[in-house]
């Protein structure tokens, strides 16, 4: 029989794409992963991941497996944690990074939420849109979005950020809807100049992501100024869905393109990847990844 360690590696290599991927996420071996996952499978008599030389992909009976346990599976990792928090003392001090405005917005709220059940619990919370260092910046934790380097940190992955190209609807009333990316090259476009994408945006065409180099009349290092210059009517811009959310709720912005969307982006929460975490640090960890299960409207209309 499988025991709960197979049902959150199951998880695990479906949110990291491998199995080797989970392995290293969970500090143990292929060999004992790959091992975890034919039990599962057996218990349940059937595939549930489709193994190639190039990818994994979730079976039929996989999606619906894994939209089965999710939850009830988070539920009781939850339970178990509080037991053990009951049983310990959760004491001690914790330093989290996070990106300045996903942090401000996203993150802050976990962690009072985590801060109010564990009062013994000192929080440092650290903003910053420098790439974090755990070790220079003595972090527990950081919360980092983008894709992962092969750094040696183990990772929980806690969400994906829908991104959308979008445009004041005063803007498109004057200057017509985009109908495809290659317009862009052409079009006044309000251009980040942090991140690692700047002025090329991607875009998705026929299954392939391709950037398409933009550029515009303002240009600007804050995501806040970007997203109001295009509500104002400047010309086009790309974010994340849940920073505009707002704008467009209150009918000043449309999304356009949205049959070539940017590719989504992963947000991980990191740590080092020797020794056991404290059950502070870990309890931590389980806040931030129940309280994203439980917000994934963030991609939400």
């Amino acid at each position: 029989m499988p025991d709960l360690d197979d049902y959150g590696l199951f998880i695990a290599i479906v949110e990291q794409g491998s199995i080797s991927a989970a392995a290293r996420a969970r500090n143990q071996s292929v060999q004992s992963a790959s091992r975890a996952l034919e039990r599962l499978e057996r218990s349940v008599g059937t595939a549930l991941v489709q193994r190639t030389t190039r990818a994994l992909t979730l079976t039929a009976a996989g999606r619906v497996f894994l939209e089965r346990i999710r939850v009830p599976l988070g539920e009781l990792l939850a339970a178990h944690a509080d037991a053990e928090a009951s049983a310990s003392q959760v004491a001690g001090a914790i330093r989290i990074g996070a990106p300045v405005y996903f942090g401000a917005a996203c993150v802050a709220p976990a962690i009072a939420n985590f801060a109010q059940r564990h009062s013994a619990v000192a929080i440092e919370f650290v903003l910053s849109d420098r790439k974090a260092q755990l070790l220079d910046e003595r972090l527990d934790l950081t919360v980092r979005i983008g894709a992962l380097e092969d750094s040696g940190l183990r990772a929980r992955h806690l969400v994906d950020l829908r991104r959308v190209i979008f445009a004041a609807k005063a803007w498109i009333a004057r200057e017509g809807r985009p109908m495809h990316p290659d317009q862009l090259a052409s079009l006044p476009c309000v251009v980040r100049t942090f991140g690692p994408e700047r002025d090329r945006w991607p875009v998705t065409v026929d299954g392939t992501v391709r950037h398409v180099r933009v550029g515009g009349p303002f240009r600007a290092n804050d995501a806040l100024a970007c997203n109001e210059a295009v509500a104002a009517g400047l010309g086009l811009g790309l974010a994340p869905y849940w920073q505009i959310r707002h704008l467009f709720r209150a009918g000043r912005v449309e999304t356009v393109l949205d049959d070539f969307a940017p590719p989504p982006v992963p947000v991980h929460v990191l740590w080092h990847g020797t020794g056991r975490l404290p059950l502070r640090v870990r309890l931590a960890v389980e806040a931030l990844a129940r309280h994203f299960q439980q917000h994934e409207n963030l991609n939400d209309v």
